[in-house]
């Protein structure tokens, strides 16, 4: 998958808000057809999508443009995908998944209403969101080539809150184990790893933060409810300047070591190694993935 740095959620069947989501700068917008709208407006919020999907795509043509269909349980998820799979969707974020057994349905509901619609190489976002899907995330996230990027939760008030119990705080200790098991599924499987939202609309410095320990943990990218979060968002997760000179310098003292035989070598008063230099080259080549995106 793309390597997202902010995906914004907006409600289906708000529009205006979709627009002004693209205008934020997120690298993908999340169309929701679940939790934020109301069980009398899903199905007309089914046509809303699915024309807000060709306006966004013929705006912007290299957005992840992704949508939040109802769960499987609720019997809503066939009617979400017959009405707003298409070719201007990148994928799907799918919803209360526990385990690969759920990933399979999904794709089985995708396969057709992929080949049916005319849309191709769909990927799934998916969120942990239930207890079972924390014990079987390093299944879930093997489970199926479209499972393109999973998410390590943290929020406040959402179904994991629920469902573990746990007592937020801004530090993010109570829902340490819960994101690190996530990060090591998808590194295991080369999925992209995204850390979950904060909730407090107006803290930016907190949002900083967060995001910023997300990405000392290893996350890539982060969900994003509000256009005002994406900038910051996209400001932590995106490599600087300095970054990738460290980085190339770093590769470069290595390379010159190791042309004269040594196999280590003293850079910035520290020591580096060939590990050292494998691993700054696979941290450049998603650098320059992040920053040639974000251009």
């Amino acid at each position: 998958m793309h390597p997202y740095r902010s995906v914004l959620f907006v409600p289906g069947h708000k529009p205006a808000w979709a627009r002004k989501a693209l205008a934020s700068g997120a690298d993908a917008i999340v169309l929701d057809l679940e939790d934020s709208v109301p069980d009398d407006l899903k199905a007309e919020s089914r046509d809303t999508v699915r024309a807000t999907l060709a306006e966004l795509r013929a705006e912007a043509p290299g957005a992840g443009l992704f949508v939040r269909p109802n769960a499987l349980d609720t019997r809503l998820a066939g009617a979400d995908l017959e009405r707003v799979v298409g070719p201007e969707l990148t994928g799907l974020f799918t919803p209360k998944i526990r385990d690969a057994a759920d990933v399979l349905r999904w794709e089985t509901l995708i396969d057709w209403f992929e080949a049916r619609n005319g849309a191709s190489g769909l990927e799934m976002i998916v969120p942990v969101e239930t207890v079972e899907a924390i014990d079987n995330c390093g299944e879930i996230a093997g489970a199926s080539p479209r499972v393109g990027a999973m998410i390590g939760p943290t929020s406040r008030h959402a179904d994991i809150a629920r469902a573990v119990g746990f007592r937020w705080s801004s530090e993010g200790s109570e829902s340490l184990y819960l994101r690190s098991r996530v990060l090591l599924a998808c590194r295991r499987h080369g999925l992209h790893a995204l850390t979950g939202l904060w909730e407090d609309l107006g803290d930016l410095e907190g949002l900083r933060a967060f995001a910023d320990y997300g990405l000392q943990l290893g996350f890539r990218g982060q969900i994003v409810i509000h256009p005002s979060h994406v900038p910051v968002v996209n400001e932590v997760f995106t490599p600087t300047d300095d970054e990738v000179a460290y980085h190339e310098e770093l590769v470069a003292a290595v390379e010159r070591a190791a042309a004269d035989g040594h196999g280590a070598v003293r850079f910035r008063g520290q020591h580096i190694d060939l590990a050292h230099a494998d691993k700054a080259r696979h941290w450049l080549a998603h650098a320059r993935m992040v920053r040639g995106a974000g251009a």
